[in-house]
């Protein structure tokens, strides 16, 4: 089955950003981790079941596949809603789940001293 290039590197990029190894990674996907190594090693082709696993686990399956990161409408963030949305994108999930603690925190606070 043809791969196409640089879905392996893709693959660990996700992996990495959501601070998983390759077993528990393709544990919660649905795949041994000699499977997940052969799909990051671009040895083999994850399959559909895969896919919509990893789209569960909040992985970016189209940059995945295409290189490209599908993100909201550029034109209405300004540059700092486009700089703090790219860097959280980036961020492991427990990392944004922090994140967004934070950020409902802040609002609450304004919301009873205002």
């Amino acid at each position: 089955m043809l791969i196409a290039s640089g879905i392996g590197e893709r693959l660990r990029e996700e992996r990495d950003r959501l601070g998983l190894n390759q077993t528990d990674f393709g544990v919660a996907a649905g795949v041994s981790r000699g499977t997940q190594k052969a799909y990051e090693l671009e040895s083999s082709s994850p399959d559909i079941r895969y896919l919509c696993a990893l789209q569960g686990m909040d992985v970016d399956v189209h940059y995945i596949l295409t290189g490209s990161r599908i993100s909201q409408d550029p034109a209405g963030l300004s540059p700092e809603e486009a700089q703090v949305l790219e860097q959280f994108r980036s961020l492991p999930a427990k990392d944004r789940d922090a994140v967004t603690r934070l950020t409902a925190g802040l609002v609450l606070m304004k919301n009873t001293t205002t």
